[in-house]
């Protein structure tokens, strides 16, 4: 894997790899793709104004989450259908989480099951530079109360560091690339052959009954750290910390659930000055490279998560090439702190950017793969 020596190289290997169908469901969003675009404006609407004669010969991109040191302040964020990507399926990611020593969501629409992810024996090379990683179970509402906190109860037995729930899909939204191929991902296959969403039945009942008085009673009965995902308003970044959540994670699902939603790296500010620093703040879309993560940790993000780049490498290598992108992301931001004259991760701060003009080109779907990939 170390011939990948740029993201690029790894999403081109990720095309040779999967199908038509494969790719759409990968780098798709929800109708018009625009929340998916904005994502990326979004990003490459903001420009550096570095410092210039600071100190920047050891660089450190060490952090903590969840009480436990990480290599690498970017978490891999949940994959539905990761099982598609490649042999193994959770199993692989999660072997790449232990190899890198990196925060890892697993999502509950995926395969195999979280405590068969949680009994996979370690990669040999796990933990190796001294960082433990952490794994975070994300489930989908697809049953009651009592389904829930037996799936909470299991998880917790199996080890998982944290509980999440998505709160941004009460429904199943239309994604067009995959409506005009009639595909159904795998996470979208009913057992009885049916399909969720636009494709067939609607079941996300249980998901669009999810209220406030879930995570209030999550947190009363049960002792695990929860992270809320898909927060994209100020107001719901403060009331989730006032009933205890542990994790804000700021997201519009990487485009693909509300068209014209607020980007990622826009709705952040708002969030992280509501939660005052009451709980830890992840913020995803359209995050591919160490310059995208700097911006965000820049606008008060704790945390970076990054969804395509880990299912492209998936895609082009399994956990090995999921190591390898990682690797390229923390080189990638090295440099970019060094340049910005930033040491540590608590000096890259709102100072170090401001609105630029967009390129042309920025923020639209890329088919050009030596600028990464559509989607980009």
């Amino acid at each position: 894997m170390r011939d990948f020596r740029t993201i690029h190289e790894i999403a081109k290997a990720a095309r040779r790899q999967l199908d038509d169908n494969l790719w759409d469901y990968v780098l798709g969003g929800a109708d018009a793709e625009a929340a998916l675009r904005r994502n990326r404006l979004a990003l490459d609407a903001l420009q550096f104004k570095p410092r210039v004669l600071n100190d920047v010969s050891n660089v450190a991109t060490e952090t903590t989450f969840l009480g436990k040191a990480m290599r690498l302040p970017v978490v891999l964020a949940p994959l539905g259908s990761v099982q598609d990507l490649a042999p193994g399926g959770g199993v692989t990611a999660w072997a790449a989480a232990q190899t890198f020593g990196a925060a890892m969501l697993l999502s509950s629409a995926s395969q195999p099951d979280f405590e068969t992810v949680a009994a996979a024996p370690a990669p040999a090379a796990a933990n190796a530079a001294g960082f433990p990683p952490c794994r975070v179970y994300q489930l989908y509402l697809v049953g009651d109360q009592a389904w829930m906190d037996d799936i909470i109860e299991r998880a917790m037995a199996a080890g998982y560091d944290a509980f999440c729930l998505t709160v941004d899909t009460a429904v199943y939204s239309r994604r067009e690339r995959d409506i005009a191929k009639r595909y159904v991902p795998s996470s979208g296959r009913r057992a009885d052959g049916g399909a969720f969403g636009s494709l067939g039945a609607v079941d996300f009942h249980a998901q669009a009954r999810m209220t406030w008085k879930t995570v209030e009673h999550i947190k009363a009965k049960f002792d695990i750290p929860l992270v809320l995902k898909g927060i994209q308003r100020g107001d719901d970044a403060a009331r989730a910390v006032a009933c205890g959540v542990e994790v804000v994670y700021v997201s519009n699902h990487g485009g693909r659930q509300l068209d014209h939603a607020r980007a990622g790296i826009d709705a952040l500010p708002e969030v992280v000055a509501a939660v005052q620093g009451g709980a830890t703040v992840i913020v995803d879309g359209g995050f591919m490279r160490g310059a995208d993560v700097a911006k965000g940790l820049c606008l008060g993000a704790d945390l970076v998560g990054m969804g395509r780049v880990t299912a492209l490498a998936l895609a082009a290598g399994g956990d090995a090439a999921v190591v390898r992108a990682l690797e390229l992301v923390e080189e990638e931001l090295r440099i970019v702190m060094a340049l910005l004259g930033a040491a540590r991760l608590e000096d890259l701060t709102a100072e170090l950017v401001e609105p630029a003009t967009p390129l042309p080109g920025d923020g639209k779907p890329l088919t050009d793969l030596p600028l990464i990939a559509e989607g980009y």
